[in-house]
């Protein structure tokens, strides 16, 4: 007893050296004068870029490892009341839902419950769905979780239909199955569904002998402390911490307030209801489990194949991991997941070789969701990789910046000047390719910079004209003025 006593303090000696380690290194990253310049870019930009895109309200965080390095609000979360968004906003969280799902069914695998190849039909009786391939592969826990089970994307009601939205509760969705007829034969065709994930929130609650909402809230929100996410969107919250959805924009030019909705017997795979500040704590728990090698909620292991590709479409344009989205671009490989839902975008990237997040909620259909996200992340990853890198390399912008720094009304939106590295930066406005819109400047003379090229020669002017207040009142720049306008 004393010897696995002794085993067991060492071990958590050890974890707990681990974890502070990992914090004081994010630490130094977060303080990383590169990083302040590019999380300082990522808020202009995403505030300019909410209110060119007519997004009522937005909610944003971005991580590295163990810290969160942002977090706000932009716009309001009731134009009504303009009531003004914040990190701690509550919206629809929509398909993010599943994520939760398919971590609480790999938790109950991890248990010995239940088996990916396991047929759905062993742990609902009541799945009697018509198949198109009668003699075909069965339906299984793992093609829910990677959309390859052949089922239709939804239960058999009209819940995405206004005005009412009304979802099914999970009597009726269970009554329609029967009715129901697959579209292909399992494993055959990646097919997004909602009432897949729906029906693998069924196999929580059966192979656990817990109500599913239960079962979430005991094993992985309350664990983990995310105290603004529940399973179903809160109606007590209506009015205060819970955002209003909103429609597009009509043809008005206006957005109209969306009904509320709640996503019933559909929660498991839609009805989630969460926070910027929240997510963000999941991702620093799904870093912390990388780096720990610790069980914590999951394995690591069991994370890591959760990240891996296990459903490939022929045409290798959609990948699926248990639960997860997971897709490359510029060789880099990525995961995550989107959600829309009425009134309601949100999207959560991880790329977890750098252990670098990015949030986006809103209060707004029309919201490109996951294009945020990608943006925020193409903003302060690299910064985020010469801190980590090169942290002796890292130089303190000199303070006589200051006064250049501020955005300017230009002929075709707004130009920020911004710090960048250890100089200045242009960055125009609107944008959705932020990083490729920023213009390095190089100071050349008293309140005169010229124009970096790609290829490091320099290009034309930039002069600056200081007001009586001692800061740049306008810039000058091919021979137009651009007045300070914030």
């Amino acid at each position: 007893m004393e010897v696995i006593l002794k085993r067991v303090c060492l071990f958590v000696i050890v974890l707990l050296l681990t974890f502070s380690g990992a914090t004081a290194a994010a630490d130094k990253v977060a303080a990383d004068p590169r990083v302040k310049a590019a999380i300082e870019a990522a808020r202009i930009w995403l505030e300019a870029q909410r209110a060119y895109d007519r997004i009522p309200g937005v909610s944003a965080a971005i991580v590295y490892d163990q810290q969160l390095l942002w977090s706000g609000g932009y716009g309001y979360t009731d134009l009504a009341k303009k009531t003004p968004a914040t990190a701690g906003t509550i919206y629809s969280i929509c398909s993010i839902s599943k994520l939760f799902t398919s971590i609480a069914v790999m938790q109950l695998r991890d248990a010995g419950k239940l088996r990916l190849d396991d047929p759905v039909e062993k742990f609902l009786p009541w799945f009697k769905i018509q198949k198109t391939a009668p003699q075909g592969p069965e339906i299984t826990i793992e093609g829910l979780l990677t959309h390859a089970s052949g089922l239709p994307r939804e239960s058999e009601y009209p819940y995405w239909s206004a005005p009412d939205y009304d979802f099914p509760t999970r009597e009726q969705v269970k009554e329609k199955i029967a009715t129901q007829q697959t579209l292909y034969p399992a494993e055959t065709h990646f097919q997004y569904s909602n009432l897949g994930l729906t029906l693998a929130g069924e196999v929580v609650a059966a192979a656990s002998g817990e109500p599913y909402d239960q079962y979430v809230k005991n094993h992985i929100l309350r664990p983990l402390g995310l105290t603004g996410t529940t399973p179903e969107i809160p109606a007590d919250q209506r009015g205060t911490r819970l955002a209003t959805g909103y429609s597009i924009l009509t043809r008005d030019g206006e957005p109209k307030a969306m009904p509320f909705f709640q996503a019933r017997g559909i929660a498991p795979a839609a009805g989630y209801a969460s926070t910027a500040e929240d997510l963000a704590r999941f991702a620093s728990w799904q870093f912390r489990l990388l780096g720990t090698g610790v069980t914590e909620i999951l394995s690591t292991n069991t994370l890591r194949e959760m990240y891996r590709i296990h459903w490939v479409e022929p045409n290798f344009e959609t990948t699926w991991g248990l639960g997860f989205s997971v897709w490359r671009r510029d060789g880099k490989v990525f995961v995550g997941h989107g959600g829309s839902c009425p009134g309601f975008r949100a999207a959560v990237l991880f790329r977890p070789e750098e252990k670098v997040s990015a949030v986006f909620l809103s209060n707004a259909h029309e919201a490109a969701s996951e294009a945020f996200t990608q943006c925020l992340y193409d903003i302060v990853a690299p910064a985020i990789k010469d801190a980590v890198k090169n942290p002796s390399a890292a130089k303190k912008p000199d303070p006589k910046l200051n006064k250049y720094l501020g955005t300017y009304s230009s002929w075709n939106g707004e130009t920020a000047v911004l710090l960048w590295g250890d100089g200045l930066a242009v960055m125009e406005l609107p944008t959705m390719n932020p990083v490729k819109s920023i213009v390095k400047l190089k100071k050349t003379g008293d309140h005169t910079f010229r124009r970096v090229r790609d290829d490091e020669e320099l290009g034309e002017e930039v002069v600056f004209e200081i007001g009586p207040d001692g800061r740049a009142a306008r810039l000058k720049w091919d021979s137009n003025y651009f007045p300070r306008i914030r």
